[in-house]
C-alpha cells in the first residue's frame, strides 16, 4: 500500500477523532491507530525495495555503458590497426579512435554521475518523507500520552 495513502489515513484517523473538551487533545480509536501503525510498517520497507530497484537499474545502466564502451574501443582499435597499413591516413584514424574511445568514456562517467544523483535525491526524498511521517506519529503518541495523563490527573482530583 502507498504510504501517502497510508498518512492521508491516519490523518482521517485523527480528524475523526472525539475532542476533549477544553482542550486541545483528542480521543484516538487505539485499534485503528495501531492498526495504520503496522501497515506503515509494512509500507515502509516497500519504499525501500523501490530505492535499491533504482539503485540496481543504475548498476544495470553503467554496466551496459561500460560495455558499449568497450565493445566500441575495441572496435576502434581493429579500425585503427588496418589503417596503420596506409600510411596517408594514419593519423586521422589514430586520433578518430582516441576521440571516440574519449566520448564514450564521457559519455559513461555522465551517465554514472546522473545515475549517482537520481539516486540521492529519491534516496534523500525518502528519508525526508519517512522522517516527516515519524514525527507525524510521535506526535500522535504524545498527544495520546498527554490526553491519558491529564485523564488520570482529573480523576485523581475528583
Amino acid at each position: 500500500m502507498d504510504i501517502l495513502h497510508l498518512i492521508d489515513r491516519l490523518e482521517e484517523l485523527f480528524n475523526e477523532s472525539r475532542a476533549i473538551p477544553f482542550t486541545h487533545n483528542v480521543v484516538v480509536d487505539e485499534e485503528k491507530m495501531l492498526d495504520l501503525i503496522d501497515q506503515m510498517r509494512v509500507a515502509i520497507p516497500e519504499e525501500m525495495k523501490k530505492a535499491q530497484q533504482v539503485m540496481t537499474q543504475r548498476d544495470r545502466i553503467l554496466a551496459q555503458a561500460q560495455e558499449e564502451a568497450n565493445r566500441t574501443l575495441a572496435l576502434a582499435r581493429e579500425k585503427g590497426e588496418e589503417l596503420l597499413e596506409r600510411d596517408s591516413i594514419v593519423q586521422s584514424a589514430q586520433s578518430f579512435a582516441e576521440q571516440k574511445a574519449t566520448d564514450i568514456i564521457a559519455e559513461a562517467d555522465q551517465s554514472r554521475v546522473e545515475a549517482d544523483q537520481y539516486v540521492i535525491d529519491t534516496l534523500t526524498t525518502l528519508e525526508l518523507e519517512l522522517e516527516r511521517y515519524l514525527n507525524q506519529v510521535r506526535n500522535g503518541i504524545r498527544t495520546v500520552k498527554e490526553t491519558q495523563e491529564e485523564i488520570a490527573i482529573e480523576t485523581e482530583t475528583e
